[in-house]
This record gives C-alpha cells, sequence and structure tokens, in this order.
C-alpha cells in the first residue's frame, strides 16, 4: 500500500504598523492563538521601509478543510 503524501494549508499574515512596528507583545498574542489552532510558523519575510512583517504558516490539510474550500460560498 503505498503512503498518502502530506498536504498543508497556508497562512500569511502581514503584522505590525508603518508608525508603531511590530510590537513584540500582539505578535506573541497572534503566535499563540495560531498554536492552539494548529499553525506552525515555518518563515518570516520583512516588509523593507514599512516596519512590517509577513509570517508565513502552515498545518496538516484535513479532509474537512479541503471539503469546506470545494463548496460554494453562501455568504457574500
Amino acid at each position: 500500500m503505498a503512503e498518502e503524501t502530506q498536504k498543508w494549508e497556508y497562512r500569511v499574515q502581514t503584522v505590525g504598523a508603518f508608525w508603531s512596528g511590530v510590537k513584540a507583545d500582539e505578535l506573541e498574542q497572534l503566535l499563540n492563538e495560531w498554536g492552539e489552532e494548529g499553525w506552525e510558523v515555518v518563515s518570516t519575510h520583512i516588509l523593507e521601509n514599512m516596519n512590517k512583517i509577513n509570517v508565513i504558516a502552515k498545518r496538516p490539510l484535513t479532509r474537512d478543510t479541503t471539503r469546506r474550500r470545494s463548496m460554494p460560498s453562501t455568504f457574500n
């Protein structure tokens, strides 16, 4: 029996503000929330001259998530 390849879903969020930058306590809160939801940060990318970063995370793609994404959205 062949082993199924792990599939992932990804999430990218920009954190910070031009004037205030990235606040450590806000970033920590966001990362803790993501961790509780099963997300693992895999990379960050500094947005030069903007005082912001992109945080990139992944978690295993589940059948439930795949099913939800394939359903037409009823909310507009």
